[in-house]
């Protein structure tokens, strides 16, 4: 088997299985710090049971995302170390600042919260998470940070002697205009995952008539969250399709379906036959002026003139040999699954909250049964998200400096990679399905489970009702 086809596979199934848990931790971790405030500011217990009780859905996840990050890191070496060697000095910069202040902020405070209710003052304690969830914000810019490097190279030099990319100016990184699109779009979906997660696990517990009154809360608060979030990635969204459009004619004409460059003002594709063959598009079904009106441009080029121009630029680098046209299939309806799904997402917490506030939704069963469902839907639009920003970088890792094919490692043979994606794949379905068993384990427990044995020694009876 295709070796560079093995490390690809695998840095994508790595990378999208660790993108499942950093939204969610982010997300929750914030949606916590939000109950928590509620609880110091309206001095209402049942605030402050939330804040606990979602807070260990959060450790789960962030206790999962930390496991996924080190497999993650181990592939990294194992399979691009070419890559790693052009691009150590301004990947290793970015990457270095979030471990050595974002995580240990996060790890730090995290511990002071878990075991810091009784020990100090509530405000104190506040205090905690909300940092727990700055820290949570900081890893993604980092990590950002290097990826924003490898859309839109800046702030750099190549040394000629060693042939690798060296930082210029730290600060430059951070001007990164792709950085400032990427970052808002990246924590505001997460802010949406935490509160869809809350919001469907309540519905759950809802449909089984359990702890009502917590729930609906929670579910409200939940629903808020992801209202206000999702707006906030469609604005977010909505800009990095304007900066896209910019840095890279060819993904964004991969993602709009076009071959030919459009006509003026320039329609939106809603569904398109695509042939990757003849390199056509056969049929489409429009809205006219609509590409226009979203990217401000009144025309745009299609793949064909992007390919020529890419050719023209890089030839005399990488020969004319290379391949600049893209999986456009996969760009064209990834985008509309990551935008159909967050849209989908603000309908449903619109709803949701009106529902909520007519006090209807709990008897309306399938509109709770959709939030259970709704669980996934975050999830299924980041990792889209995700797979048309990278997979429309190709065929570079780093945009017009470092092709893919270069990045790999010279040692590897198909037969270890094999191997270890084999072994990788069986490792996250164990972590995946133990992940699902405790966070469902501890949404059924409810917020008020007594342990049998604590219920003991503190004379409470462990079968009275409303115990269990």
């Amino acid at each position: 088997m295709d070796i560079e086809f093995l490390a690809r596979f695998q840095f994508g199934m790595t990378t999208v299985f660790h993108f499942f848990f950093v939204p969610m931790s982010i997300g929750m971790a914030f949606a916590v710090a939000v109950m928590e405030t509620m609880y110091v500011v309206k001095k209402e217990q049942i605030y402050k049971d939330m804040a606990k009780f979602w807070g260990n859905i959060f450790l789960i996840g962030f206790a999962v995302g930390v496991v996924t990050g080190l497999i993650q890191e181990f592939q990294f070496g194992m399979n691009w170390s070419e890559y790693s060697r052009f691009m150590g000095d301004i990947f290793g910069a970015p990457l270095a600042v979030e471990a050595l202040l974002a995580f240990f902020m996060e790890s730090t405070f995290i511990g002071l919260w878990m075991f810091g209710w009784d020990k100090f003052n509530e405000k104190l304690h506040l205090l905690f998470i909300w940092l727990v969830s700055i820290g949570t914000a900081l890893s993604a810019l980092w990590i950002l940070a290097a990826n924003s490097f490898m859309q839109n190279p800046v702030a750099y030099s190549i040394n000629e002697a060693t042939n690798r990319a060296e930082l210029t100016s730290f600060v430059g990184l951070l001007k990164n205009h792709q950085l400032w699109v990427e970052y808002p779009h990246v924590l505001f979906g997460a802010i949406v995952t935490g509160g869809f997660v809350i919001a469907g696990s309540s519905a759950w517990k809802m449909l089984k008539n359990k702890d009502m009154e917590f729930f609906k809360k929670s579910m409200k608060i939940g629903l808020i969250i992801g209202l206000v979030g999702s707006i906030l990635t469609i604005v977010a969204g909505h800009q990095q399709m304007i900066a896209v459009a910019n840095d890279q004619p060819m993904k964004f004409a991969a993602m709009e379906g076009i071959y030919e460059d459009t006509s003026s003002p320039a329609p939106w594709n809603i569904i398109a036959s695509i042939d990757t063959k003849d390199k056509e598009t056969k049929w489409e079904i429009s809205v006219p002026y609509l590409l226009t009106i979203l990217g401000g441009e009144d025309k745009y080029i299609g793949m064909d003139q992007a390919n020529k121009e890419l050719h023209d630029e890089y030839d005399a680098k990488f020969g004319s040999e290379m391949d600049y046209y893209l999986p456009v299939k996969t760009l064209f309806w990834g985008f509309r699954f990551m935008a159909g799904f967050g849209s989908l997402m603000a309908l449903m917490a619109t709803v949701g909250l009106y529902l909520l506030r007519k006090n209807k939704i709990q008897s309306l069963k399938w509109m709770l049964w959709l939030f259970v469902a709704g669980i996934s839907f975050p999830f299924i639009s980041n990792t889209f998200g995700w797979l048309v920003t990278e997979l429309g970088r190709s065929p570079w890792t780093v945009y017009g400096l470092f092709t893919i094919a270069d990045s790999v490692s010279p040692g590897v043979s198909a037969t270890s990679l094999l191997i270890s994606n084999i072994v990788y794949f069986l490792l996250f379905s164990v972590l995946g399905y133990v992940m699902f068993i405790f966070c469902k384990r501890a949404v059924k427990k409810g917020p008020y489970y007594v342990n049998p044995s604590e219920a003991k020694k503190d004379g409470i009876d462990p079968f009275a009702k409303g115990v269990l």
